[in-house]
């Protein structure tokens, strides 16, 4: 098989594991997508995709950073989270790791309403942040996740057209 092949199949692969990683907090899902866009065009020789194309790539990859962390801090400041609260979520997440999807479900959830319980000794209100901290880091997914599509889908509209 041709190097560029073989560099075409591990850009893919690439690609296909960043869009899981953007929904699996253990991986860099964004990167790993700009990494895998980045070598498909090297092992083409930038003869379909360019700098300005992988410039925006790029910027989206960036972007997506910035926007997980808004989606997470607006979901725990509009409910009031403390900053046990947060640090919560963040170890939540941490540990939910080891236990699977499971864990990566109540794990940000726990983390945050176990870290506003202990700041305020209010059960109702450590659920309320627990629940928003929790739908802030889902559409931080969900944010990444469209990002992710949305380089691919540029970098497939540059390759072709």
């Amino acid at each position: 098989m041709r190097a560029e092949a073989l560099l075409l199949i591990l850009a893919a692969l690439l690609v296909l594991v960043g869009l899981v990683g953007t929904l699996l907090p253990a991986l860099p899902g964004v990167p790993l997508v700009f990494a895998g866009l980045l070598l498909a065009a090297w092992a083409d020789g930038f003869a379909h995709v360019g700098g300005g194309t992988l410039a925006v790539l790029a910027g989206l990859a960036v972007a997506s950073l910035g926007v997980d962390l808004a989606a997470t801090a607006l979901g725990a400041k509009r409910a009031g989270a403390s900053p046990r609260a947060v640090v919560g979520a963040v170890l939540g997440t941490l540990l939910g790791l080891f236990f699977g999807i499971p864990g990566l479900l109540l794990g940000p959830f726990l983390g945050a309403a176990i870290g506003e319980w202990t700041a305020h000794g209010e059960l109702r209100r450590a659920g309320r942040v627990g629940l928003a901290t929790w739908l802030g880091l889902l559409l931080g997914s969900a944010a990444r996740l469209a990002l992710a599509c949305t380089m691919v889908g540029i970098f497939v509209a540059a390759w072709w057209f």
